[in-house]
């Protein structure tokens, strides 16, 4: 078997070509966006490439057929976050073949442990947690849009290796009309009596003014977790950017105190319902099917990305009063096409979340695991700490 760095335009658009063939036959499998798989690797459209390092790889057997690929890199904004120095290896695919994903994984410890790391967590993205992180272990249907996709046998092939599970992290699942439990309508209608608290979902017009919304309260809830970094006003605007296409306001929705904002449900249509029919390419073909499919209603499932109150605002049932408030409209207006709701991206580690959502009728939808290798073996491994 041959390691194969990529370093030319060719190489790597095997790169992206290899995990086509390996799911052809699988009907859940839909072909990522090139372009978003390119941009992780360009200096010119990530940000930590300023800073930090990536390398990729393809694997080929002895007939010359490409049976593996992977890369490695080094985030130097959460290198230090943890116990040790730990870098990141994803974008791993592979044949049902330890020896192969043996070379593979090897290939990011040696040139980790050469940049002075003394661990790597898996699969996970060369940027944010909300694309591309975790090994998919339970929930084998048609992924999400951003989420990695794989066969069974990657757990196999990771635990073998010698990887330990770090945390596992949920995609919870709804139907968008069921009714909210009686006893959380009750928790909800307490908030909703007091005149403090107000409810609005997102308005296009005033968008400037809901992105600081939001980049307030992920700060107040989300930068304190392991890895997590304060939002900048540049990167809340990047989000809200890149979001500003297919944002449908009536599922963008945010909690107010004295109008100060205290929490947000930030959900989108699931591009994947859409993306499944461009074979991977946004040129003006795949924009044109594009168009069609979601002219013609082929998107019924909201994709729920973030969702949270901050910290003195928690266990009051704010998220039950903006739950009820948010289905005044979506589960009334018959406009809204709506059928089924996935909330993507809660953490084994923070168990109020997990809670949370259940409360309002969530059940576990597919459970994706980050891991983690610690090069000295003989190092005791502890897993992600739990957010209290």
């Amino acid at each position: 078997m041959q390691l194969i760095e990529v370093t030319s335009p060719e190489l790597e658009n095997e790169f992206i070509q290899m995990q086509v063939r390996l799911y052809k036959k699988d009907p859940n499998y839909i072909q990522p966006l090139s372009k978003d798989i390119r941009a992780v690797f360009d200096p010119k459209k990530n940000r930590l490439l300023r800073e930090g390092e990536a390398v990729r790889w393809i694997l080929k057997n002895t007939k010359g057929e490409t049976i593996g690929r992977v890369a490695a890199f080094i985030n130097k904004k959460t290198v230090n976050t943890t116990d040790q120095p730990t870098g990141g290896m994803g974008f791993f695919d592979c044949t049902d073949n330890q020896e192969a994903a043996n070379l593979l994984l090897d290939a990011c410890k040696t040139w980790l442990q050469a940049r002075g790391m003394e661990a790597m967590d898996g699969p996970i993205n060369f940027g944010d947690r909300d694309k591309w992180w975790g090994l998919l272990i339970d929930g084998f249907y048609p992924p999400n849009y951003g989420m990695h996709y794989n066969y069974p046998y990657y757990q196999h092939l990771f635990e073998t290796y010698g990887f330990g599970l770090y945390f596992n992290q949920y995609t919870y699942y709804r139907k968008v009309l069921d009714p909210i439990p009686e006893k959380y309508n009750e928790k909800a209608q307490r908030i909703l009596a007091n005149p403090a608290y107000s409810f609005k979902h997102m308005d296009k017009a005033n968008l400037e003014k809901f992105t600081e919304d939001f980049r307030s309260v992920y700060n107040k809830g989300w930068a304190k977790h392991e890895g997590v970094k304060p939002m900048s006003e540049a990167q809340a605007q990047t989000v809200m950017r890149t979001l500003k296409p297919v944002i449908d306001e009536r599922i963008m929705w945010f909690a107010y105190y004295n109008n100060e904002a205290v929490g947000f449900f930030i959900a989108i249509p699931e591009l994947n319902r859409l993306f499944r029919y461009v074979n991977g390419e946004m040129d003006l073909w795949g924009k044109l099917k594009f168009a069609f499919h979601r002219w013609r209603g082929a998107c019924k499932t909201m994709y729920g990305i973030v969702f949270g109150i901050t910290p003195e605002h928690q266990s009051k049932g704010v998220e039950a009063a903006m739950i009820v408030e948010a289905g005044k409209v979506i589960q009334v207006d018959k406009s809204i096409p709506y059928v089924d709701l996935q909330m993507n991206w809660i953490g084994d580690f923070n168990p109020k979340m997990m809670h949370l959502v259940e409360q309002i009728g969530g059940r576990i939808y597919k459970t994706h695991a980050t891991f983690r290798y610690l090069f000295d073996r003989e190092k005791e491994f502890h897993r992600m700490k739990i957010i209290r």
